[in-house]
């Protein structure tokens, strides 16, 4: 406003020297204003509609409020009248429940009264019974007793004259029976023809009976040189008649059963391996031409795979096995003799040849000269040493021992080949731990038979881990660890075998190795590594 009137009088004061140039700013300063109150007006009509639209905004957003909190009592007073109606609902049932508890109360009181009545009355009407059995009882011992009584005398006279009869059979039986057999003795004393036949016959008797007992024994310990299977061998794939006899089936796939390959299911490393199969194919070679088998003894720490691959190597060959061990030779004392003669007697019978494994064989095959051994085990070594002194054709030694330091020498003279079965290296491990794997774990879990599953995890990288895991472990403790896997998963209550489980299994595993090494001495440690 004050521009203006600024203009205004600026205008005044030049319309006396310019007029027109006066007249033509003033229409356009009327212009310009007309203008700028236009865009005045303008602004603030789109002002008024700008608050009318936020008002309009304003109430829609208010009514909204008001729906939502409508919408919301709604719900509450829908939700508490569920609830009321809940409440009033569950108040019925625990009435109509402590109803039924009364009824079924007051019927329990009901019956277990009724019961006592008819208890009380089957108790007062046994009682009568009794009473009236007791009465009927003395009635009758009391009639009894007089009548006895009565008839004392007349029982005693009955007594008495039985008695007397039946002492009188007696005597004449015995007078009798005297006069026959003396009369039969007289006649055969005087007739010396029957005399002398009664002594041939007695004599011919006590013959037989004799030869009869002599015969037996002898028949008897030939049987059993040829069947029976002696004490000392703990096992046997020979079968005797008896077994034949129970197990028709078996012996007959024993007997159609074809050679089996010496390192079936036997894990070694690639030296020992190759080694250890030369021997088998030797030995099978000789029983075929009924060469001279030779005695093999196999040294190393135990689970290693000695007494296995002796079986494999039996029924690879074809031949006969039968193990026994060195610990039960002691404690038979002055029969150990007897029983090592009867081990080789009956090894000698095998038509197929037989291979005889000693495990343990140190127990009894020690030093004569610096070992304390007793009488009895000297001569039962010395027994051994006899029956092993020359090379048969008959059977094979194979014997098994931890230390073969303490055999004594004559033992070292009779072996012929020394194989070291030492533990297993990573690559062998790996193989072990797949083996058991598959036999203990993935056979069952697939074949159906039995209640075992196992979870989804990459199997073969788990062998793997294991196998690094076990170091120093032998093949018997890997087996055993894939039994306690087996186990794990039957003991539990879905019968799932997890990776989890699998674990924890190879730690505990792991931890009581550990506690076997440690309970060794360093030199057992070192002899058992090397």
């Amino acid at each position: 406003q004050l521009w203006i009137q600024r203009i205004a009088a600026a205008s005044r004061e030049q319309h006396m020297k310019y007029p027109a140039l006066i007249h033509n700013l003033r229409l356009r300063f009327y212009t310009v204003l007309r203008v700028c109150v236009c865009c005045v007006c303008q602004e603030y009509e789109a002002a008024v509609e700008q608050l009318k639209g936020d008002q309009i905004r304003i109430q829609a957003d208010e009514r909204r409020k008001t729906l939502n909190e409508e919408t919301k009592q709604h719900q509450s007073r829908a939700q508490y009248q569920d609830k009321l109606a809940r409440q009033r609902y569950e108040e019925q049932l625990r009435q109509q429940q402590l109803l039924n508890e009364e009824n079924l109360r007051k019927q329990e009181e009901s019956v277990q009264k009724q019961e006592a009545m008819r208890r009380a009355t089957v108790e007062h009407e046994m009682e009568l019974r009794h009473k009236n059995e007791m009465l009927r009882v003395e009635a009758e011992s009391k009639a009894r007793a007089r009548v006895e009584r009565e008839n004392a005398d007349i029982i005693r006279e009955q007594i008495r004259l039985k008695a007397a009869e039946h002492r009188q059979t007696v005597l004449e039986s015995i007078r009798t029976a005297g006069a026959v057999f003396g009369e039969g003795f007289r006649a055969f004393i005087s007739d010396w023809d029957k005399v002398t036949a009664t002594v041939a016959g007695l004599s011919l008797l006590a013959v037989g009976v004799y030869s009869a007992r002599n015969a037996t024994a002898v028949a008897g310990r030939y049987i059993e040189a040829r069947l029976g299977k002696p004490s000392l061998v703990r096992e046997t794939s020979r079968f005797t008649v008896v077994e034949a006899l129970k197990h028709p089936i078996k012996t007959a796939k024993r007997l159609k059963s074809k050679p089996q390959d010496a390192l079936e299911g036997v894990v070694l490393c690639p030296t020992l391996e190759e080694r250890v199969r030369d021997i088998a194919i030797a030995t099978r070679n000789t029983r075929q031409n009924r060469g001279l088998y030779r005695n093999i003894l196999m040294y190393g720490p135990p689970g290693t795979g000695k007494t296995l691959f002796a079986k494999k190597l039996a029924m690879h060959s074809g031949m006969d096995y039968a193990i026994m061990t060195g610990g039960d030779v002691a404690p038979m004392g002055r029969d150990g003799v007897t029983a090592m003669h009867k081990v080789f007697d009956w090894a000698g019978t095998s038509g197929r040849g037989l291979l005889l494994f000693v495990d343990e064989a140190d127990a009894f095959l020690r030093k004569r000269s610096s070992e304390r051994i007793s009488e009895d085990l000297r001569a039962t070594l010395n027994a051994f040493l006899y029956r092993t002194g020359e090379q048969s054709n008959k059977f094979m030694l194979v014997l098994a021992s931890n230390q073969p330091e303490q055999f004594d020498w004559a033992i070292n003279d009779r072996i012929d080949e020394i194989v070291n079965f030492m533990l297993p290296g990573l690559e062998e491990r790996e193989r072990l731990v797949r083996l058991y794997f598959d036999r203990y774990v993935l056979e069952p879990a697939t074949g159906g038979r039995q209640r075992l599953k196992l979870a989804q995890f990459d199997y073969g990288l788990k062998c793997s881990e294991i196998a690094k895991r076990v170091e120093g472990m032998s093949g018997r403790e890997i087996s055993k660890l894939a039994v306690a896997w087996q186990a794990a998963a039957y003991s539990s209550e879905d019968g799932v075998l997890t990776e989890a489980m699998i674990d924890a299994r190879v730690d505990d595993a792991v931890r009581q190795h550990r506690q076997k090494m440690d309970c060794y001495s360093p030199t057992l440690v070192t002899n058992a590594t090397t």
